[in-house]
């Protein structure tokens, strides 16, 4: 049996609630990239610092989106044929958030790298929380802050 028919079947088989999850995570993933590729970086800070379109759900719904939104982010970003590295799964994580409510933190972050000279990393953050990219943050200075709260 074909790998793709046997994904397809178990996306299929997901609950309704998981396939719009993933759906959107795979629209925002393809905006995200379509951004990085056309937008210069100063405008994308004022993308990523755009407020709340809903009021913060309770802790309990707010620590279960979280989750949701990492599993469809990291979901899509390993089968999409185009790039889905750091910088577009914190751009997506951050847009699925926002829509829900959520109040987040997107780093912009730099370190000396022997290869290339300097490396870049992106990584998203709920107060304390770790959603996307924050696996190797601590590597990185930070260089930028953009947060949807006001």
């Amino acid at each position: 049996m074909e790998p793709k028919k046997s994904a397809f079947r178990t996306f299929r088989r997901l609950p309704c609630s998981d396939r719009r999850l993933l759906a959107e995570a795979l629209l925002s993933l393809a905006v995200a990239r379509l951004i990085v590729v056309a937008v210069p970086f100063r405008k994308v800070g004022h993308i990523a610092s755009r407020p709340l379109l809903h009021v913060e759900p309770s802790l309990e719904i707010r620590a279960a989106a979280i989750r949701r939104v990492r599993w469809a982010v990291h979901a899509w970003a390993r089968r999409v044929p185009w790039r889905a590295l750091c910088y577009e799964q914190g751009l997506t994580a951050q847009s699925m958030l926002r829509r829900r409510g959520i109040h987040s933190q997107l780093y912009f972050g730099a370190a000396p790298n022997d290869r290339t000279g300097l490396a870049a990393h992106v990584w998203v953050r709920v107060e304390d929380t770790d959603v996307v990219g924050c696996e190797i943050a601590d590597q990185f200075a930070v260089l930028a802050v953009f947060s949807t709260q006001p």
